[in-house]
C-alpha cells in the first residue's frame, strides 16, 4: 500500500469518541422522538436527555486506563505522529467537567421548560444543548485547529439558538443578537490567525505547529507574530475576558436561566481549553508574546468584573443574575492567571503545573457556580424579577437552600467554610508568584478583597428578617437533584481538596 494510502486508511478508536460520540447521538434521538410524540409525553425527552448525559459521563471510565489517540497521520516513526484527536489526562478532566456541567444544566432545564408553559419547544431546546454539549466535549480532545475550530463552533452555535429560543421574548432576542455578533467577530479572528499560522508552519497539527514554528524564515515573524495575537484576541472573546466581555450581562439575563448557567461554565470551560491547547501546546516558542498579554488581560479581566458585580443594587431587576454573570468575568481573570503563569515557566512539567492550578479552579467553580445558579432557578419560580432582595430571609423560609447558598458564595470568595474555594485561590496565587509575576500576585489580592464585600453582602441577606410576608419556595424533584449534586460536590471537595488539587501538583501535560 502506498504511504498516501496508508494515511488516509485507519481504524477509528471508537471507545475514545464514546462519550462525544453518545452525546451526539442522544441529541439526534430526541429531535426524531419529538415529531411522533404527544404533547402531553414530550417532558420524557428531559429524562432521555438527562440519562443521555449521565451515560456520556459513565464513558469516561474506560478510558481512564491510558493515554489513547486516533485520526493520526501516519509516518515512519509513529512516536511522532500528529493526530487530531487525543484522550489524556486533560481531556478527561475537561470532558468530565463539561459533561457534568451539561447534565446539572439539563436537570434545571427540566423544571424550567415544565415552568415555561410550552414557552420554550422541548425537543428542539434538548437537540441543541445536547449538540452543544457535544461540541464542548470534543474541544479538548482535538489536537490540530480545524478540528478544534469545528469543535469551538459546534459548541457555540447552538448556544445562540438557546439563548434566543424564547418567542416573543425582546429580551431574550436581544441577548441572542449580541451573542451572535460577539461570537461570530471572535471565529472570524480566530481563523483569520489560524490562517496566519498555517501560512508560516504548513501544518495544522498543535506538536507539529510547536516545532515549525520556531524555524519559520525571519521574514514571515511578523506574520506569525500577528497570527499568534488574532488567536489570542479570538479566544478572548469566547473566555469572557475583557474588553470582550460586554456581551455578558445582557445573555445572561435574557437566556432561559439554566442556560445562563450553561454558559457560565461549559462555555467558560470551551474557551479556557481552547486558549490552552493554542498557547501552552502549539505556541510554546511565543510565550513572551501570549505570556504578558494574558497577564494584563487577566488583571483587566478580574477588575473590571468585580468592580462591575460590586455596582449591582440588590433592588434593580434581575441583580442576582446580573450579578453571577459579572462575577463570572471576575472569575474568568482568576482563571487566566495559572495560563499566563505557564509563559514564564522553566520547562513543560513547570507550564503543565500552572495549567493544572487552572483545571483545578476550573473544577471548584463549576461546581459551587452551577449550584448558586440552582438556587437563583429555585427562587426565580417565585420571583420574576430575580432581585438580590428576592433573597432576603430565604433561611426563614427554605434553611437548607439557604445554606447552600451561603456555601456556594463563601466558595466564590474564597472563605472558610467553602475551603475548596480558599485552597483554589491559593493554587493560583502560587502558580503567579512562582513565576514571577508578583504585580499580579498583588492585584489578584485587591479583587479577592472587593469580591468578599458583594458575596458577604448577599450572604448576610440570606439570614435577615423577611420584609412582608415570608415566599416559600417547594423544591421540585429535578431542582432537588441538581442542589443536591452541587452540594455534595462542594462539601467533598471541601473535604478532600487534594481530589483537585492534585493537578496542580502532578500537571497536566
Amino acid at each position: 500500500m502506498s504511504p498516501l494510502a496508508a494515511s488516509a486508511v485507519q481504524s477509528v478508536d471508537w471507545l475514545a469518541l464514546a462519550p462525544t460520540v453518545l452525546t451526539a447521538a442522544v441529541g439526534l434521538l430526541v429531535l426524531v422522538a419529538d415529531l411522533f410524540l404527544a404533547e402531553a409525553r414530550k417532558p420524557l425527552l428531559g429524562w432521555v436527555s438527562v440519562a443521555g448525559l449521565a451515560a456520556s459521563g459513565l464513558l469516561l471510565l474506560p478510558l481512564l486506563d491510558g493515554d489513547r489517540a486516533t485520526f493520526c497521520v501516519r509516518e515512519a516513526d509513529a512516536a511522532t505522529r500528529a493526530c487530531s484527536y487525543t484522550v489524556d489526562t486533560f481531556t478527561l478532566v475537561i470532558q468530565f467537567l463539561v459533561l457534568g456541567g451539561a447534565l446539572l444544566t439539563a436537570l434545571l432545564s427540566v423544571t424550567a421548560l415544565k415552568d415555561s408553559a410550552r414557552g420554550l419547544p422541548e425537543g428542539e431546546y434538548w437537540f441543541l444543548l445536547l449538540s452543544s454539549a457535544a461540541g464542548a466535549a470534543l474541544l479538548p480532545a482535538s489536537r490540530d485547529l480545524a478540528t478544534l475550530v469545528v469543535a469551538l463552533e459546534v459548541a457555540s452555535l447552538p448556544a445562540f439558538a438557546l439563548v434566543g429560543l424564547r418567542h416573543g421574548d425582546r429580551k431574550s432576542s436581544e441577548a441572542a443578537l449580541k451573542f451572535f455578533l460577539s461570537s461570530v467577530t471572535a471565529t472570524a479572528v480566530t481563523l483569520m490567525g489560524i490562517s496566519f499560522l498555517y501560512a508560516t508552519t504548513g501544518t495544522l497539527y498543535l506538536t507539529e505547529i510547536a516545532d515549525r514554528v520556531q524555524h519559520v524564515d525571519s521574514q514571515f515573524h511578523t506574520l506569525t507574530q500577528a497570527g499568534v495575537v488574532l488567536t489570542l484576541i479570538g479566544f478572548a472573546f469566547k473566555t469572557a475576558a475583557v474588553p470582550f466581555h460586554f456581551w455578558v450581562p445582557d445573555t445572561y439575563v435574557g437566556a432561559p436561566l439554566p442556560i445562563a448557567a450553561y454558559l457560565s461554565v461549559v462555555g467558560k470551560a470551551v474557551g479556557f481549553t481552547g486558549l490552552i491547547l493554542v498557547t501552552v501546546v502549539a505556541l510554546p516558542s511565543y510565550a513572551d508574546v501570549w505570556g504578558p498579554a494574558l497577564a494584563a488581560l487577566a488583571a483587566l479581566t478580574m477588575t473590571v468584573g468585580n468592580v462591575g458585580a460590586l455596582r449591582q443594587g440588590v433592588a434593580r431587576a434581575h441583580s442576582a443574575v446580573r450579578l453571577l454573570a459579572w462575577s463570572s468575568v471576575g472569575q474568568a481573570g482568576y482563571l487566566l492567571v495559572p495560563i499566563a503563569a505557564a509563559a514564564y515557566a522553566d520547562d513543560s512539567g513547570e507550564a503543565g503545573h500552572a495549567v493544572g492550578s487552572t483545571v483545578a479552579y476550573a473544577l471548584m467553580y463549576a461546581a459551587v457556580n452551577l449550584g448558586a445558579f440552582a438556587v437563583a432557578a429555585l427562587v426565580g419560580r417565585a420571583h420574576a424579577r430575580n432581585r438580590v432582595a428576592d433573597y432576603r430571609g430565604l433561611y426563614a423560609t427554605n434553611p437548607l437552600t439557604a445554606l447552600l447558598l451561603a456555601f456556594f458564595l463563601l466558595c466564590l470568595a474564597g472563605l472558610p467554610p467553602g475551603v475548596i474555594g480558599l485552597f483554589a485561590k491559593v493554587t493560583v496565587f502560587s502558580a503567579v508568584v512562582d513565576a514571577g509575576l508578583g504585580w499580579l500576585a498583588v492585584v489578584m489580592a485587591v479583587n479577592v478583597v472587593i469580591a468578599l464585600f458583594y458575596y458577604l453582602k448577599w450572604t448576610a441577606l440570606l439570614f435577615r428578617a423577611p420584609e412582608g410576608e415570608p415566599v416559600r419556595h417547594p423544591l421540585p424533584a429535578p431542582l432537588t437533584a441538581a442542589l443536591a449534586l452541587t452540594g455534595i460536590v462542594g462539601i467533598a471537595l471541601s473535604g478532600a481538596p487534594q481530589l483537585v488539587l492534585r493537578f496542580a501538583d502532578t500537571g497536566l501535560f
